[in-house]
């Protein structure tokens, strides 16, 4: 921006009214998330399921089986290790966040499609710019058979070049490289199984 085009600052008035306008946004969107968390359903399979499916996973998946619903800390490094640790598995990464709307909606696709494909694939979460009780109340609300590595800063979501965008859906191949970013919700389970079959089964 050239400095003849750097902008005024607001009058007393203009300002009052900006954040008034910005507070009415908040109770909005709060309004908006407790709906859509209200008519959005877990679609988590039941117990008995969920072990006929993931029995006899391979010994990296397993341990991610044995941590469903964890909020891992560890940040860069340990999400490294991890990513290393599942080399020659694809992996995919989902984003999310307790308080992004979007989120809730397409979560229930993810509950589905880590079982099915959990003895192939390895699903891991990246909780964002979250506080972990709400974090976890949500995991309660829609239990998954994964865990999730905490990231308040985005230092993770910056690693994997997956900032700024929420949610936001990464796939790594079997040999740990890049492969796929699907940026923003799957609006259907039948689109997230999709990319899986195309990025995660490679």
């Amino acid at each position: 921006m050239r400095a003849e085009e750097a902008p005024t600052r607001p009058s007393y008035a203009k300002l009052s009214l900006m954040l008034m306008r910005a507070g009415m946004v908040g109770v909005m969107a709060a309004a908006a998330l407790a709906g859509c968390a209200g008519q959005t359903r877990s679609a988590a399979p039941d117990h008995a399921e969920v072990v006929a499916a993931l029995s006899g996973s391979p010994a990296p998946l397993a341990a991610l089986h044995a941590q469903p619903n964890r909020l891992l800390d560890g940040g860069v490094s340990g999400f490294r290790s991890l990513l290393a640790g599942l080399h020659g598995y694809p992996v995919v990464v989902n984003e999310w966040a307790s308080w992004c709307t979007d989120c809730v909606s397409e979560f229930p696709a993810f509950q589905r499609a880590a079982v099915t494909y959990g003895r192939r694939v390895a699903f891991v979460g990246v909780d964002v710019e979250d506080r972990n009780s709400t974090a976890a109340a949500f995991l309660r609300r829609f239990p998954v058979t994964y865990p999730s590595y905490v990231d308040p800063n985005q230092r993770i979501a910056q690693m994997i070049e997956a900032s700024g965008l929420y949610p936001q859906t990464v796939y790594f191949s079997r040999r740990g490289k890049f492969v796929y970013d699907h940026p923003g919700p799957y609006t259907s389970a039948a689109s997230l199984d999709q990319d899986i079959r195309r990025y995660g089964l490679q």
